[in-house]
């Protein structure tokens, strides 16, 4: 059986990391006040868009893993102030995405991820489903805080330049720093 499936997901998941890293690294150039500053998007800020990232990571990974993701519901939701500490944070809930990633096959990739909700009980999903939708999430979010930040004195970093041959220089030295393969 080709795990070739578990493997991409799992560069979906290294590429998710450097983005990230990358975003909230330019972030981490605006004071507190710019970071939440009020602006047009789907939520008012890039704090809020860049929290509500790790909040939702957050639920999803303890839900694939299999811990209690329903306390999120009931506990206050991350409120980094700055980009520092929430790039730190931002990180390690990567982090574990990418061992959780790089610990599937086929098969556990099929198998069914219930997703509990404070007043419902949606039907499973398949591991594959949810994690495909984790990573499409924080590119949703993560395109609207790019946008946000080109509304600033910060230039936007490029997202772009991940899995292509001929641009390793462009990332290879955020991938050693984040300890991720150089291709």
């Amino acid at each position: 059986m080709s795990e070739r499936l578990a493997r991409h997901l799992s560069a979906l998941a290294r590429n998710n990391c450097w983005a990230n890293h990358r975003l909230l690294g330019a972030c981490a150039a605006l004071s507190e006040a710019e970071f939440a500053l009020p602006r047009t998007s789907f939520f008012p800020s890039l704090r809020a868009t860049l929290n509500h990232i790790l909040w939702v990571d957050l639920y999803y990974i303890d839900a694939l893993e299999g811990a209690d993701a329903l306390r999120h519901y009931s506990q206050p939701a991350p409120d980094f102030a700055h980009a520092t500490p929430l790039r730190a944070a931002q990180l390690a809930s990567d982090r574990r995405l990418i061992a959780f990633c790089e610990r599937q096959t086929d098969a556990t990739l099929a198998a069914d991820c219930h997703l509990p909700r404070p007043n419902r009980k949606p039907p499973p999903s398949s591991v594959e489903a949810v994690v495909t939708h984790l990573l499409q999430h924080q590119i949703h979010h993560r395109g609207q805080a790019h946008a946000m930040l080109a509304g600033t004195r910060v230039k936007p970093p490029q997202l772009d330049e991940f899995y292509l041959k001929g641009e390793e220089v462009l990332r290879r030295d955020e991938l050693l720093e984040l300890g991720l393969p150089l291709s």
